[in-house]
């Protein structure tokens, strides 16, 4: 009977999340699906996407992670206070790892497409694109994240199940649509700085 019990509380926890991961993953490709043009306008783009969408996942898991497990330890408030340290320091070093891994991405994307000689564009392109997308995402799911785990664990749920699903979900919506802002504002900064040289 506990086996059945823990069953249902898990599925009836981890359903609403990976439905809405469902949900989140179309979103992404419905996005995705109308970048034509933007794909085309940045050779190698296609290329970046998945490494960018990883990136937000991973870093962003990990950083639930932590303030999860600091939840659980008693190490965290499950609040947001001006003084608290340690979300602070967490939340500095996701979006410093998420603007780094996003500029490596960028850098290995031309190289490797350069190297097989691929079309690409400029490597100022590819970078300005990826940091910019890295750091508006990173923004919004630093603010989904500790909205999420201390949400969910006032609200009696394991942090630890929402965290997955829904960071991988949000990071996918919001990096495409990101990506689509970073895309446009660094073709426009591009043909600025061209027209104006």
């Amino acid at each position: 009977m506990e086996l059945r019990e823990t069953a249902e509380e898990a599925y009836r926890e981890a359903l609403p999340a990976l439905g809405a991961s469902l949900v989140g993953g179309l979103l992404a490709g419905v996005v995705l699906g109308g970048m034509r043009a933007e794909l085309r306008a940045v050779e190698g783009l296609l290329v970046l996407v998945p490494a960018l969408l990883a990136t937000r996942g991973n870093v962003y898991g990990s950083f639930g992670a932590r303030l999860s497990t600091g939840l659980h330890q008693g190490l965290v408030e499950p609040r947001v206070r001006a003084g608290d340290e340690r979300v602070r320091r967490a939340a500095t070093a996701a979006l410093a790892n998420g603007l780094l891994a996003s500029t490596v991405a960028a850098v290995l994307a031309f190289f490797v497409l350069t190297l097989l000689g691929a079309p690409v564009a400029s490597l100022p392109v590819l970078v300005g694109v990826a940091l910019i997308a890295g750091l508006l995402s990173g923004i919004a799911l630093t603010a989904v994240v500790l909205v999420v785990v201390f949400a969910g664990y006032r609200r009696g749920r394991n942090p630890d199940t929402l965290v997955g699903p829904l960071v991988t979900t949000t990071g996918d919506v919001f990096g495409m649509l990101f990506l689509l802002v970073a895309v446009r504002a660094t073709l426009s900064i591009a043909g600025f700085l061209g027209g104006g040289g």
